[in-house]
């Protein structure tokens, strides 16, 4: 076995078997165990209620937040990076072009992101359709890292979309969350469970792109430790973080960090005490109805209901639930915040702590939410 043989070996998680009824045993043993019950640590609050929206109506889809000083900044679902400061909106860069304004123009507009400052002043974009970027906001110029045209290890990236920057700024770890499926798509990601998502590493200075971690499902927010020996990559669909190494003596492992999650995880962040929180859009209640885990094992189910409805009108059936939940440095559950029924906080996407406060973003919202730590 070749070098490059070796390595794609180690890469693969365990071998790609297939059970009767057409699932891994990977699906099997993952998120499809009874969901844990929502009680303790979890028990269902309101405490995301006393959340703010902000800069109602002023943009859709702040994904995912970075500060640089006091100026905020953020990717919108119409294809803007966007920065906040002083109480005003103001457009900073597009990495497309069009009217942006169905799913149908996302390809051409962009999507961005996952969204991160770097050491020296500049932001760090994942956009979904365009690749990697660095954004001066200041000079406001763009520069494509990454591009999404050129196949990464022979397969292309359809949906770029979370990142996490060394503090040197010399690695960037980020996700491909499908080959197969682009964001504008993502409910057919989730319904299909697809295994083609990647964790990749760039290296600024050598310009290298190489992939960590295949075969994951919907991979999706990822964050390093602050140690920096370990990144963390939700699998959304599997409802678990995945763990993997990429400094010390367990280089080029990976583990579990924590399965069976009472939600989906979208984006992690770090805490201020030394962990991490994880925002979920959709939880698997317990006791109670989970529709994703009911359809997991019921593909046929599925197939069907793509047949006859669209992904708009599959989303008004999803039960809305805002969930954020702080993890410690080890995956155990720490606190949970709630907002049953998405009254204020809806879509969540990213918890983002900054000077006290938690910023909640949404895949699309038409606001931004800050909720003061003190409150809770």
């Amino acid at each position: 076995m070749g070098d490059a043989d070796g390595l794609r070996q180690r890469r693969r998680l365990q071998p790609q078997v297939v059970t009767d009824d057409g699932q891994t045993p990977e699906a099997k043993d993952g998120s499809f165990k009874e969901p844990p019950l929502l009680l303790g640590v979890l028990q269902p609050n309101t405490k995301l209620r006393k959340a703010e929206r902000l800069f109602e109506n002023q943009l859709v889809g702040p994904e995912s937040i970075a500060n640089i000083g006091d100026a905020m900044f953020t990717g919108t679902l119409d294809g803007r990076i966007i920065k906040f400061e002083s109480g005003e909106v103001e457009t900073i860069a597009r990495f497309g072009s069009g009217p942006c304004k169905t799913q149908d123009d996302e390809p051409a507009c962009g999507r961005p992101l996952g969204i991160r400052a770097g050491p020296n002043g500049t932001l760090f974009v994942a956009d979904a359709y365009k690749g990697l970027f660095e954004v001066n906001p200041w000079k406001r110029e763009v520069k494509l890292l990454v591009s999404s045209d050129i196949p990464i290890e022979g397969r292309k990236m359809s949906f770029v979309n979370d990142l996490t920057i060394t503090r040197d700024g010399r690695k960037i770890y980020f996700t491909d969350s499908s080959s197969k499926w682009q964001r504008r798509d993502y409910l057919l990601l989730v319904m299909e469970g697809t295994d083609d998502g990647r964790l990749l590493e760039y290296d600024t200075e050598t310009k290298e792109v190489k992939v960590l971690l295949d075969q994951l499902r919907f991979p999706n927010g990822v964050q390093l430790s602050p140690a920096e020996d370990f990144v963390l990559v939700a699998e959304t669909t599997m409802a678990r973080i995945r763990r993997f190494y990429v400094s010390g003596l367990m280089k080029g492992g990976a583990d579990l960090f924590v399965e069976n999650l009472p939600g989906f995880p979208d984006n992690i962040r770090p805490s201020s005490s030394g962990g991490y929180w994880v925002g979920m859009a959709a939880i698997r209640s317990n006791p109670g109805f989970s529709m994703l885990d009911f359809l997991s094992e019921r593909p046929y189910i599925k197939r069907m209901i793509f047949k006859l409805f669209s992904q708009e009108t599959v989303m008004k059936f999803m039960p809305r639930y805002s969930l954020v939940l702080e993890l410690s440095d080890s995956g155990a559950f720490r606190r949970s915040l709630h907002d049953p029924n998405g009254q204020v906080v809806t879509y969540i996407s990213e918890v983002h702590e900054h000077d006290g406060h938690l910023y909640l973003g949404s895949f699309r919202a038409p606001f931004l939410c800050r909720l003061s730590l003190q409150s809770v």
